[in-house]
């Protein structure tokens, strides 16, 4: 395999975590014998040192502006928190040559940098959930999928906030050196799952706001430590004292989901975690996540994954001993 070239784009502000994630699963292949991987550079407007969101201070390798990406490189562009100012040096580099690159990459507000070069145009992509709104809104020429933790179209490739670089890097280094390498990186980094891009950002509980009144904070409790029970709107109703009518109408008011789609989303990652960590069959896993059937479990996860559950666990998790 021939040795590709990484290019990584330092500057001020720059969340730190959107630089060595990425870079330490690149890395990571150098440490494996027999196996040649990337050659990995970074660079920052006039090559000067930069200071990180965090306050780290990272030296780069060389200076931007004579930086030039090539058909083998990929262009690894992280966020930060000056995002929004578009350093112009940044963004004039970005516009000469960024089309230069075989892939560009984008991790969490990063995104936003390749949309304001233009770079974006007519692709789908996807950011931090925090500026998903204001990148649909500034970049009407994106087609912005706020859901997903990474993105994929062609040569373009951007993901969600901090961590999901990381699930995006394994996803590239599997297309550049094949799963089983990227599933020994996984290892070796102790990132003990390679979560597939569709994925939602939030959990099931994160992505719903948390009800004010303590009756449906404790359905909502409820609802998470029993994903295999009777979670019917009247029994859920019954759990808070209310009318199913009227529980119905307070849950979506105070959580922002429906009591059925907050159920729907609590089941499917219960079962996702079941088949990745456990040993259990389709079967055993329908039943203890409330679909009783496994067809039920497959069509939700199609649904809400884009995948049956024997492919899911077959990319990301233990087989059924």
């Amino acid at each position: 395999m021939s040795l590709r070239n990484v290019l990584v784009l330092l500057y001020d502000g720059v969340q730190s975590l959107d630089v060595t994630g990425p870079v330490e699963v690149f890395a990571a292949i150098g440490h494996f014998p027999g196996r040649t991987g990337y050659r990995i550079r970074t660079v920052s407007p006039g090559g000067a040192p930069v200071r990180t969101e965090s306050g780290l201070t990272l030296v780069p390798d060389g200076e931007l502006e004579s930086a030039r990406p090539g058909p083998g490189t990929t262009l690894l562009v992280p966020g930060g928190q000056y995002t929004a100012d578009f350093e112009p040096r940044l963004i004039d580099w970005l516009r000469a040559h960024g089309g230069g690159a075989r892939r560009l990459v984008a991790v969490c507000t990063g995104s936003l940098l390749l949309a304001e070069a233009g770079l974006l145009d007519g692709h789908r992509a996807t950011t931090h959930w925090n500026a998903c709104e204001q990148m649909a809104r500034d970049y009407p020429a994106v087609t912005v999928e706020p859901d997903p933790i990474y993105v994929r179209d062609g040569r373009v490739a951007t993901s969600a906030g901090v961590t999901a670089g990381i699930d995006l890097a394994l996803a590239l280094v599997e297309e550049d050196h094949g799963r089983d390498v990227a599933l020994l990186i996984a290892r070796h980094l102790v990132v003990f799952l390679r979560r597939p891009g569709n994925q939602a950002q939030f959990s099931a509980q994160l992505a719903a706001q948390t009800a004010r009144r303590e009756p449906l904070r404790d359905v909502q409790q409820w609802i998470t430590e029993h994903p295999g029970g009777d979670l019917s709107v009247e029994a859920l109703a019954a759990r808070a004292s209310l009318s199913p009518r009227h529980f119905a109408r307070a849950f979506q008011a105070e959580t922002g989901v429906t009591p059925g789609r907050y159920v729907e989303r609590v089941r499917v990652e219960h079962a996702r975690r079941l088949l990745e960590d456990s040993g259990e069959g389709v079967t055993q896993i329908s039943r203890a996540c409330g679909y009783g059937t496994p067809e039920a479990l497959r069509r939700a996860f199609v649904k809400t994954l884009g995948q049956s559950p024997a492919e899911y666990r077959r990319r990301f998790g233990r087989p059924a001993g």
